[in-house]
């Protein structure tokens, strides 16, 4: 049964060994684990799976072939889902989207705590209470310039806090780019210099040292030559983000590629005070963003990546993070990256012709010195040309 298990693995192009599939059958024999799923889940993953970038994949393949697996709903929220389905979707004129009303970050958490305690069935279409497809700023599926999204997919790209635990997948380091572009405009960042020993034979040294002995051979040796620049990388990832995947990816891959000395972290919208390494375990592996100014030296690289499209109060005041309550303003801790990192780029997959219509992206590129280049090829290298001076 499990042979065509470790091929569906093959074809999803995890490097899964024969050695690691006959150690998984094993711990089998001796009944490692229960007869439930997901503990062979867990173990399967452990015995086959070697590096953390492949897990994605692997969720994949697995539920491929043990089809039927189906994460559950979890909410503590007290919000029956029921209320929050969508059945039906307002399509708004612009004077009529014009005509609503922002309540202010404190008015609408106040607000909210109001509508929790007073209503007591499901809504949809209105402009009230939590529901879907209305102008209420609370609820999913609906229109309003800022609200909180709770339950479903948003739509305006608006929303102040997202009531739901969400889970973000890491970027693929393996993806098969589709262009040379993207390396080729990386590599203007790149500088070499020869270190180590002398394990390198110097061809111009060699033939030089020959011809002034007389043709007879007199082999020169020198240091190889390695790429010293150090780079730090700073992704968003999740929400809007997941719109520009594809291009992230590449970009990610051909970094890993040319940037022997590469480090990466993960943030969600705006960089806080912390940042993580990987999105299955965000809450409980966290590295203090405190810790990462005092770590890399002065001369690294920073890049940012992400469409820095959220609500202003992400990034201009305390506790605006969608996701929690969050002590200093995400605005402070951009200053503590580019302070510590004088050499900072942002790099926006979104179309750089929308970016006036987005008041976060504005704030953003402000804050970055103007130091903001479209995820492009002529973004790309305009971005490494300002970071190679």
């Amino acid at each position: 049964m499990l042979i065509d298990f470790f091929f569906t693995l093959r074809n999803a192009k995890i490097p899964v060994s024969v050695k690691e599939f006959l150690s998984l059958l094993e711990a089998l024999q001796h009944h490692v684990i229960d007869t439930s799923m997901d503990d062979f889940y867990y173990l399967s993953r452990l015995t086959l799976v070697k590096d953390e970038a492949n897990y994605d994949k692997f969720d994949r393949a697995f539920a491929l072939y043990f089809d039927g697996i189906h994460a559950a709903f979890h909410s503590d929220t007290g919000i029956p889902l029921d209320w929050l389905l969508k059945r039906m979707e307002r399509e708004l004129t612009m004077e009529q989207k014009a005509q609503l009303k922002k309540f202010g970050y404190d008015k609408l958490m106040d607000r909210l705590n109001e509508l929790l305690k007073e209503q007591k069935e499901r809504h949809e279409g209105g402009s009230k209470w939590i529901g879907s497809g209305g102008t209420s700023p609370f609820g999913n599926g609906g229109t309003n310039p800022e609200g909180i999204r709770i339950g479903g997919a948003g739509g305006n790209k608006s929303a102040v806090k997202v009531w739901e635990a969400r889970a973000y997948k890491d970027y693929d380091a393996e993806r098969e780019l589709g262009t040379r572009n993207i390396k080729m405009a990386l590599r203007r960042l790149r500088k070499f210099a020869r270190e180590g020993a002398e394990d390198e034979l110097a061809l111009d040294a060699t033939i030089r040292a020959t011809a002034s002995n007389a043709g007879y051979l007199d082999i020169k040796m020198q240091p190889a030559r390695k790429n010293k620049i150090k780079v730090l990388m700073l992704l968003d990832v999740g929400g809007t983000m997941d719109e520009h995947i594809s291009r992230t990816e590449e970009l990610f891959a051909a970094a890993k590629t040319e940037f022997k000395h590469m480090e990466f972290f993960y943030f969600h919208n705006c960089v806080y005070d912390y940042v993580w390494k990987n999105n299955r375990r965000r809450n409980a592996e966290r590295h203090q963003s405190s810790d990462i100014l005092r770590k890399y030296p002065p001369d690294t690289k920073l890049i940012f990546v992400g469409d820095a499209t959220m609500s202003p109060y992400e990034i201009l005041r305390p506790g605006g993070s969608v996701e929690y309550n969050n002590a200093e303003a995400g605005a402070a801790w951009l200053a503590r990256f580019t302070n510590a990192f004088p050499k900072f780029i942002w790099l926006n997959p979104e179309p750089e012709g929308v970016w006036q219509y987005r008041q976060s992206i504005a704030v953003v590129k402000q804050l970055m010195n103007n130091r903001m280049f479209a995820l492009s090829v002529d973004g790309l290298e305009r971005g490494m040309r300002l970071l190679s001076k």
